[in-house]
């Protein structure tokens, strides 16, 4: 089941919602919308920066001005701003653990578990690497998965969001996590983070507020759906022994 919803609240919060598979799709502000769902077992979430990257994306295109915006990521400024505190601190108040991409980002807790995905960029002027805080007690893990231009690993298309990460590596963050079986998601953008929960039979909730990223995200986890990974199996729900007496 997933977390109840209010419905008083939710009549305001939330402008659509779609029930695809296990997973759940909500249009809205994430911090309007988080306060009312309850609890969930993890946060996998990769959040805006605020480093401008449509911007930054837009001038690496070659295009120039309001045509590079529509053209690419349309003129939303979407990453102007970094997630805010109050964001940060309902995502960690309505979960028990977090994976938190660009956490180098934020004025996070110290943490043992980093988990850092390597591009393997080879030369360029692109980051070689991203880096995801998280609140596990393990230590920290490196996944390598090639992400750099026309050079993708698995030939992923990477045309439905300015941030869109590989699905590989998304599903790798998840499997950190092998008893949370409600994974959500309040940046789901064009929904990877729900694609790979439909994938590893896990439960998603994401929360998208850009209409255009949730119908995308929508038709996105629709696929996974009606192309299933058969020999993925979900994972096994924790259960309590009986005390001998």
């Amino acid at each position: 089941r997933f977390p109840c919803i209010s419905q008083g609240d939710s009549m305001t919060a939330i402008i659509r919602e779609e029930r695809i598979g296990d997973c759940r799709l909500i249009l809205g502000d994430c911090l309007e919308v988080m306060p009312l769902l309850g609890k969930v077992d993890a946060v996998v979430t990769d959040p805006p920066y605020g480093i401008n990257y449509d911007k930054q994306a837009a001038k690496a295109s070659g295009k120039r001005g309001l045509a590079a915006f529509k053209t690419i990521y349309r003129d939303t400024e979407w990453d102007s701003e970094p997630c805010s505190k109050d964001t940060l601190d309902a995502i960690m108040s309505i979960s028990q653990h977090q994976i938190i991409f660009g956490g180098n980002y934020f004025e996070l807790p110290p943490t043992r578990c980093w988990l850092i995905w390597d591009k393997e960029n080879g030369d360029t002027n692109f980051a070689d690497a991203e880096m995801a805080w998280t609140n596990l007690k393990t230590s920290t893990r490196l996944l390598r998965h090639m992400w750099n231009g026309m050079l993708r690993k698995g030939g992923e298309k990477r045309n439905a969001h300015p941030t869109q990460k590989p699905l590989a590596v998304m599903s790798w963050g998840i499997k950190q996590l092998p008893n949370a079986q409600t994974i959500l998601d309040p940046f789901m953008g064009s929904g990877t983070t729900l694609v790979a929960c439909a994938k590893l039979g896990r439960k998603g909730i994401g929360i998208e507020l850009d209409p255009e990223y949730f119908e995308i995200a929508c038709k996105r986890v629709q696929a996974a759906y009606d192309q299933p990974d058969l020999f993925v199996a979900p994972p096994v729900k924790p259960t309590q022994e009986g005390l001998d007496l």
